[in-house]
């Protein structure tokens, strides 16, 4: 079982940068793909996939939302998935969570994770 820690949140201006880490315990962590989700403080909404990035971090997918503004990559020589998100803007707030998956495909499928983090918190905010 890989065990997953966020780190990076915080408050930033509107325009601003911040980037993400997620490190993860174990030595699966290269074998394993990853989604970098958000969930907003609305009761009954779902978590939002972001990014998804495959074992090797080849194969990376963006959502709408995000794509040209954020960047997903892996280093599993130190087990940190990163999340630079530039270009921030007030509706990017939420908590924002890593998840881990046995395959780029099932990234898609929040229930088919392995492992999730415990979230971390980005305020967008002037």
């Amino acid at each position: 079982h890989v065990r997953l820690v966020e780190s990076g949140g915080g408050l930033v201006q509107p325009g601003g940068s911040l980037r993400l880490a997620c490190a993860g315990s174990g030595d699966t962590f290269s074998t394993l793909a990853m989604g970098w989700f958000r969930q907003a403080p609305v009761p009954g909404k779902e978590p939002e996939l972001l990014a998804a990035i495959s074992g090797t971090g080849e194969s990376t997918y963006y959502s709408k939302s995000v794509k040209g503004r954020f960047t997903a990559s892996k280093d599993n020589a130190k087990n940190t998935l990163y999340l630079q998100m530039n270009s921030l803007k007030p509706e990017d707030t939420a908590d924002y969570y890593c998840a881990a998956f046995q395959f780029f495909h099932e990234v898609w499928s929040v229930n088919r994770s392995v492992s999730w983090g415990q979230g971390t918190q980005v305020t967008v905010s002037s």
